[in-house]
């Protein structure tokens, strides 16, 4: 390891570890090893700005940021949620239920965890708390985890992201991620339903059968928007960025001219959220570019393709240890970072090994989201605990059986690999 290299990474651990946001965590730690490298420090806006120009794909970004806000500022949220409880609250754990299905419907809209979170989840958790219905521990558990499916069902931003460090098609992504975010959203229906019946749960009265045309037609046009998107996607008329563009131009119309449910000045809001929101990813993005400028100066992908092809490790042993060592991270890193700084490492070898990049993505982004409810750190804990007020050891010490799902279903994707790669396939994206 270089002088640099060490100073680089001594200096990004001492501002992350005394909380540094990581985006200027990372721009400031590159800027140190060009400086001791002798580098042209304006290196590091030339090589974030490059990036940033020649990425026509990041623009999808704030477009699915802005479609997600419009989406939790309008009534279209409450909509889906009673379109939800007509058709599965009558079951078992029916909120619960409800809860997942209201997420899987919400992620072909949003293509963020926190946003489906921060949306539906204060929603839904009020609805399963009432009169005691539920814990507030566990609705805030399952709100959170079923949150997780949002970025795997298309649309998705860490897709985005992940398909600009590693060139992989955003089409095939997005089809890929179809078949594991039902997985997941089975599993997490599965085990609500045992641990329902195992605690007695009490029965939701049912919404008579005749009531629901009447709620699927109250939220028809908010569903439309997943088939819309998927329609312009694989049907040739737009690419993913396009499509982002024309998912935040139908959230308007639905949100303020159809439903009614915005104004100038809630718009103005939505707005100012959403240029925030991009600008924090921005950054992040912004200093994982010059840090993989670094990356590949180091020839550090080289080396670790040299040394694990060399030792003949299998593909699938591969990809445990490097999902393991995801997993792990996930405890202490947001999505973003280990997608944009961690997995490019890993790219090279997995072209090497043969593996199908659009496989090795999707496992990446549901590790990922995985993370996202994984203690410590576990962002999307913290933001049920902001919305709500829950108190964190109680969202917990309810998590455990929602996670441990999860890396089964992760497990499951990892060993067969035609899950994932079904839909490309037979679309055509994937050989």
């Amino acid at each position: 390891m270089t002088l640099e290299l060490a100073l680089c990474l001594l200096t990004l651990f001492f501002l992350a570890g005394i909380g540094t946001p990581i985006g200027y965590a990372i721009i400031l730690a590159s800027t140190v090893y060009l400086a001791v490298g002798g580098l042209d420090i304006a290196l590091t806006g030339e090589k974030i700005l490059q990036g940033l120009y020649k990425s026509f794909v990041l623009l999808a970004v704030p477009l699915f940021i802005v479609a997600a806000n419009i989406m939790n500022a309008g009534t279209i949220s409450e909509r889906l949620l009673n379109f939800c409880v007509a058709a599965v609250g009558r079951f078992r754990g029916g909120l619960g239920h409800v809860n997942v299905v209201a997420s899987l419907i919400f992620s072909g809209m949003s293509g963020s965890a926190v946003a489906d979170a921060a949306g539906i989840g204060k929603i839904i958790i009020e609805m399963m708390t009432k009169e005691g219905r539920y814990s507030r521990g566990y609705a805030a558990a399952i709100t959170a985890a079923s949150a997780t499916i949002g970025p795997i069902i298309p649309p998705s931003i860490p897709m985005v992201l992940y398909a600009l460090v590693s060139n992989a098609s955003i089409g095939a992504l997005f089809l890929a991620g179809i078949l594991p975010g039902l997985v997941m959203g089975a599993v997490l229906m599965g085990m609500n339903s045992y641990l329902s019946a195992k605690r007695g749960f009490a029965l939701e009265k049912p919404v008579p059968l005749r009531e629901l045309p009447r709620r699927t037609a109250n939220a028809f046009p908010a569903l439309l928007m997943p088939a819309i998107l998927l329609y312009g996607i694989y049907g040739g008329v737009t690419t993913p960025t396009e499509a982002a563009a024309v998912a935040a131009f139908y959230a308007l119309l639905l949100a303020a001219l159809f439903y009614r449910a915005l104004t100038i000045h809630s718009l103005y809001r939505i707005f100012v959220e959403s240029a925030r929101s991009s600008a924090a990813v921005g950054i992040v993005i912004g200093g994982a570019l010059i840090l993989n400028f670094i990356v590949v100066s180091e020839n550090i992908p080289g080396m670790m393709s040299d040394f694990l092809t060399g030792v003949d490790v299998h593909p699938l042993v591969f990809l445990l240890l490097v999902n393991l060592l995801v997993l792990l991270l996930g405890c202490v890193l947001d999505a973003t970072t280990i997608i944009l700084v961690i997995v490019p490492l890993f790219i090279p070898t997995c072209k090497a090994l043969g593996i199908d990049l659009v496989h090795f993505g999707v496992l990446v982004v549901v590790n990922s989201m995985i993370g996202l409810i994984t203690p410590p750190y576990g962002i999307l804990l913290f933001v049920i605990n902001a919305v709500t007020g829950i108190p964190l050891r109680e969202i917990i010490g309810e998590i455990w059986p929602f996670l441990g799902v999860l890396v089964l279903a992760l497990l499951v994707l990892i060993v067969f690999p035609d899950i994932v790669l079904f839909l490309p396939r037979l679309f055509g994206y994937v050989g």
